[in-house]
């Protein structure tokens, strides 16, 4: 039974909320998808479907504010690691990008939906940004296919490169497109799917690539086309490009986003390691988000992301996975754990404290609800969507470890996949299993897809 409507007597309800509340011995009732009421003892009826939650831990279901699906096919290769920069790093991988059909963005964005929703990812945004000519433009389609699939909540960046290598860009000239051809499809997928209602299940965000590899144009414009639709914008900034964009346009890629007037509430960006003091000042004066994502920090070696100083100037901050390409998983509990650690080996050499251990929780939730303009996601409390994860009490690695719950993904971290993921009142994952679906079979019919791909098995 995928929907029940009561988790009863919950061991410990970390609500996700600004007040940081930890409820104990309480139940939840859910009616179409979202959280009717939380209390002692009101699902004691027969009228309630239940589960026992009695040696659960239930948390918000995490938000993934930054992925890129489309490179599972490309994880754990040793001859595409890190070499000395991002830029040299994305010259010899496109390429091999660039091979990829239609099908492959469905089986690859199976794969990584599924390793989300095991550990408790329950809303996931994806920059799809590869659209090789011979793939066609519906690309994403196939994207909110596998999510319908597997049950997740979906968030499709719709992305592009416009640059061509004759005038600079580092992408191959067949992941080039046009900002014309770009924006009709942006317009063409929100038209089709997306919806600001509440507790809406799909969205679109217009996400041209990076400045290196974009027309100025296609910026001004793919912004332009958010205004007017309502929907968010979104790039990757800060990410060791800034010495480029010195060279091209004679000013750091921050500046150069600032000029051409993209600022605001609905933008975010992914990464922002390389900001300095008065840029991370700036981009909380324009209200820029930033969607954290630890692993390239770990794999580039450069600067760490300041969350610390991003806090105090008050912008608003998500977790990413990131592609597979670079942290080769899915696994967004993962990045709450590793970008604590990364914080705290930074902090002293900075002068100050790093962010409390709860913080990366409420990030990796309700900063990440932020970030996608969401107020029905990211904490559960009643009128919220019902998205929410599990953790069994009952394991040796959680004795002595139960006294601060919201820190439990940053200082234990969630050793494996959860008891229970469920996404707007469907348990999508439970007891190892998605429910009615078989993993086996996804996974032989995603093997069969990459050895056509790539050859490997």
């Amino acid at each position: 039974m995928n929907e029940i409507n009561c988790l009863r007597n919950i061991a410990y309800l970390v609500v996700g909320n600004e007040e940081g509340e930890v409820l104990r011995n309480v139940d939840m009732v859910i009616k179409e998808g979202m959280i009717h009421s939380i209390g002692h003892g009101i699902c004691d009826n027969d009228d309630f479907s239940f589960i026992d939650a009695s040696r659960w831990i239930i948390y918000p279901g995490l938000v993934n504010t930054h992925h890129h699906f489309f490179q599972a096919f490309f994880r754990n290769q040793p001859e595409f690691r890190w070499p000395e920069d991002v830029l040299s790093w994305i010259r010899r991988i496109y390429p091999l990008f660039a091979k990829l059909n239609e099908s492959s963005f469905y089986h690859t964005a199976i794969i990584c939906i599924a390793e989300l929703i095991k550990n408790g990812c329950t809303t996931a945004f994806d920059h799809q940004y590869c659209y090789p000519k011979h793939a066609g433009t519906y690309l994403a389609d196939r994207q909110f296919e596998a999510a319908r699939l597997l049950g997740m909540r979906f968030v499709a960046g719709r992305g592009a490169n416009t640059l061509p290598p004759c005038e600079g860009g580092i992408v191959p000239a067949e992941m080039v497109e046009s900002t014309s051809s770009f924006l009709r499809d942006v317009e063409r997928l929100v038209k089709d799917y997306h919806s600001n209602a509440p507790g809406s299940m799909e969205q679109v965000v217009v996400a041209p690539c990076q400045p290196v590899n974009c027309r100025e144009q296609t910026f001004e414009e793919a912004f332009l086309l958010a205004r007017e639709s309502g929907i968010r914008f979104h790039t990757h900034l800060g990410e060791g490009e800034s010495p480029v964009m010195q060279k091209l346009h004679g000013i750091r890629s921050a500046e150069w986003m600032e000029k051409i007037g993209i600022f605001g509430s609905d933008v975010w960006v992914a990464h922002a390691w390389e900001l300095d003091e008065n840029e991370i000042a700036r981009l909380g004066e324009l209200n820029i988000g930033v969607s954290h994502c630890p692993a390239p920090v770990f794999l580039v070696g450069e600067q760490v992301t300041d969350l610390r100083r991003m806090m105090l100037a008050d912008i608003r901050i998500g977790l990413g996975v990131d592609g597979c390409a670079s942290n080769d998983n899915s696994n967004l509990a993962e990045c709450i754990r590793t970008s604590y650690l990364l914080q705290c080996l930074v902090a002293s050499r900075r002068g100050y404290s790093a962010p409390d251990p709860e913080d990366y929780l409420k990030f990796a939730t309700r900063g990440g609800a932020s970030l996608l303009g969401r107020s029905d996601i990211g904490e559960l409390s009643a009128g919220k969507c019902a998205d929410l994860f599990a953790l069994n009490v009952d394991r040796l690695d959680m004795v002595g470890g139960l006294q601060a719950p919201s820190a439990i993904p940053a200082k234990l971290g969630i050793g494996g996949p959860t008891a229970m993921t469920m996404i707007q009142g469907r348990i999508v994952w439970r007891d190892g299993e998605f429910p009615g679906l078989d993993e086996g079979a996804l996974t032989e019919q995603a093997r069969i897809e990459l050895s056509r791909i790539t050859g490997a098995e």
